[in-house]
């Protein structure tokens, strides 16, 4: 399964991912990346509500993620990873995980945070750190829908 997309969104699974991003990428899949969910059944299937039945989704702690998604890459289909926060998505770059580039979608306010656009909100530190990961050659660019234009991490202050 191809992943098209590695998204981080603190609201994981929600319209704006499977309808926004999942119908124009003709997604079969969603690969939601997070270590309290993989251990809940409990909001595995509150998140499984928001998916319609077409849309496989699968639940992975991070170290499950980083030795499946190579084989999940090799079979077939088409595909996004979600993570809720900045962390786990590097996480799985730090173990291994060939990520290509992020997505970042809505990241929301917290205390420390800043409003860099109207769906992102960044610590100094988040946003240094992502600006380093920029640097060592991943691609990081916000995009809440698929219809706007990205704006490379770069380019956020």
């Amino acid at each position: 399964m191809a992943i098209l997309l590695y998204r981080v969104d603190d609201r994981l699974v929600h319209g704006q991912v499977v309808i926004g991003w999942g119908k124009p990428l003709g997604i079969d899949f969603i690969v939601l990346v997070d270590d309290e969910v993989r251990a809940s059944a409990w909001e595995q299937e509150i998140y499984r509500m928001g998916v319609p039945p077409e849309i496989k989704l699968i639940f992975y702690s991070v170290a499950e993620a980083a030795s499946r998604i190579p084989e999940l890459q090799a079979s077939g289909g088409r595909g996004i990873l979600l993570t809720g926060d900045i962390a786990t998505m590097t996480a799985l770059r730090s173990a291994g995980v060939a990520i290509p580039q992020v997505n970042l979608g809505g990241i929301h306010h917290r205390p420390g945070r800043t409003e860099r656009l109207p769906y992102l909100y960044l610590s100094d530190d988040e946003l240094r750190s992502l600006k380093e990961l920029a640097s060592s050659g991943l691609e990081i660019a916000a995009q809440d829908v698929p219809t706007r234009a990205p704006v490379r991490i770069g380019e956020l202050s």
